[in-house]
């Protein structure tokens, strides 16, 4: 028997933390305390097992914060938490044996490769007969709750949203625990046992993180007072602050939401006894964000496969300077550098934004969506498996209630409508700063003279466009038809 085995009254349980990483709300804690046997609360950073993706670099600079503040809430209830890096099923296997664990509580996960996971521990874990506690605690709903008649999952969201809402709110979100009783862990951990080294997590060489230090506060207080801010300011102008892109019109929860520091169940209640159109529209945002766990669901493999397979067969264009140029925000579209400038610098991008990037990216240089994915997955720190995945299928024409392939954006019309005085781009491309908002958004189309007043030099203090945007749209719209071509020929 382990030297710190306890009897079978006093067995501790394991509390498994992964993308719920809070207190209040978090239905797998609260049962684990509410057993009366002292709690171990553990994170294990596995990206070995069941296929898991691993986090892009923005998100592991927010995990580290998100474990350094969650450390910190628990610090000041007598306890702490655990942290550890490799395999999950050996890792917890031996937490269990070191501690004699009775039970590991957590929340269901519903992406394939974490269900795999999940499965995995479960499995290494029944031979030390320790019982496996899960709850619901990452969505409104189970994406097994809201079906069709005929009890197959909803492809349009709009059918989706209003099936959900007619199951009724959710249940009230649980009060932060009053104490929690901990187990009293080892001053030394075996060697089998690899403490997860967290300022790894961090950028090193560069440290391009500063941008993102200055924006972001990762952790459960921090998500709340944003809640609370958004609720009593912006929240009343929602429905069309939402889409200004120079305004602070957007709640900004979503990293909050990806790694749990609030639920949406907390979120949801917030907002729950508001009235009118602005409120119903941020309930909306919440239901895309079910609606595209609902979708990951039932087409795991959402993140690398066209969910429309018809176009499996479309010619995308492979030209890495094109990629980097996008990446870099130096593209020669201003609305466009000023979104991938403002990802790349805080890691996060306005959602106007990220549409006419994603758009520009498969619609214009016609560049596999998937490429898109790729970017966002590593550098937003709100990149969630569902959302960004349904997001950039939805604009490539993909995937489910996409936009049809041959709706392209107009990075132009775009400018008019959500930044039509510049100061979105002005902010973000300053080289350009001195142009009216007239002038900026296309400034390949202005006089020399123009141009030279406002100390711009195409090809120099700003690129040349490195596609035109009629001829891009052709392109695409070429290819689309080229594509419907091969299906026909390959039917007949």
């Amino acid at each position: 028997m382990s030297p710190h085995a306890s009897t079978d009254r006093e067995k501790p349980v394991i509390v498994w933390f992964r993308d719920d990483l809070r207190l209040a709300d978090h239905p797998a804690l609260h049962d684990a305390i509410d057993s009366g046997r002292p709690v171990i609360a553990v994170y294990v950073l596995d990206e070995e097992t069941g296929g898991v993706r691993p986090l892009g670099g923005a998100a592991r600079w927010w995990l580290h914060g998100a474990l350094a503040a969650l450390r910190a809430q628990l610090n000041d209830m007598g306890g702490t938490l655990l942290t550890f890096a490799g395999p999950a099923p050996e890792t917890l296997d031996r937490l269990a044996d070191i501690s004699g664990a009775g039970a590991l509580y957590c929340h269901y996960r519903y992406q394939k490769e974490a269900r795999d996971q999940d499965s995995a521990v479960f499995d290494r874990l029944a031979g030390r007969r320790v019982e496996i506690v899960q709850r619901h605690g990452t969505l409104l709903r189970a994406p097994d709750a809201v079906r069709t008649k005929t009890g197959t999952p909803y492809r349009v969201f709009g059918a989706y949203w209003k099936a959900a809402v007619k199951l009724g709110p959710p249940p009230r979100p649980l009060a932060a625990p009053g104490r929690i009783r901990f187990w009293s862990s080892p001053t030394h951990w075996p060697k089998t046992m690899r403490p997860l080294d967290e300022d790894a997590l961090l950028p090193r060489k560069p440290n391009w993180a500063g941008g993102l230090e200055a924006d972001w506060t990762p952790g459960e207080a921090a998500g709340r007072e944003i809640l609370r801010d958004f609720v009593t300011h912006a929240l009343a102008h929602y429905d069309t602050g939402r889409n200004e892109m120079a305004a602070e019109g957007s709640s900004r929860l979503s990293p909050y939401l990806r790694f749990g520091h609030v639920s949406p169940r907390q979120v949801w209640d917030a907002v729950s006894h508001i009235k009118g159109t602005d409120a119903e529209v941020f309930r909306g945002e919440i239901g895309w964000r079910e609606f595209a766990w609902n979708t990951l669901y039932h087409a795991p493999d959402l993140p690398h496969r066209n969910l429309k397979p018809r176009f499996d067969i479309m010619r995308w264009r492979r030209d890495e300077g094109d990629v980097r140029a996008w990446q870099q925000g130096r593209t020669g579209i201003p609305i466009v550098d000023a979104g991938m400038r403002q990802l790349w610098e805080t890691g996060w991008m306005h959602n106007r934004a990220r549409m006419i990037t994603a758009s520009l990216l498969v619609k214009h240089l016609l560049i596999d969506w998937r490429v898109g994915e790729a970017w966002f997955w590593d550098t937003l720190v709100d990149a969630d498996p569902a959302n960004n995945a349904v997001n950039w299928q939805w604009v490539a024409g993909t995937g489910i209630e996409a936009t049809p392939f041959f709706r392209v954006f107009s990075p132009l019309r775009q400018c008019e409508r959500f930044d039509p005085d510049g100061d979105y781009m002005r902010r973000w491309v300053p080289e350009l700063a001195k142009l009216t908002g007239k002038e900026i958004p296309a400034p390949w189309t202005l006089s020399q003279q123009s141009l030279r007043q406002a100390g711009v030099t195409l090809g120099k203090t700003y690129p040349e466009p490195i596609v035109d945007l009629d001829g891009g749209r052709q392109r695409a719209l070429d290819a689309l038809k080229a594509t419907a071509r091969t299906r026909e020929d390959e039917a007949a």
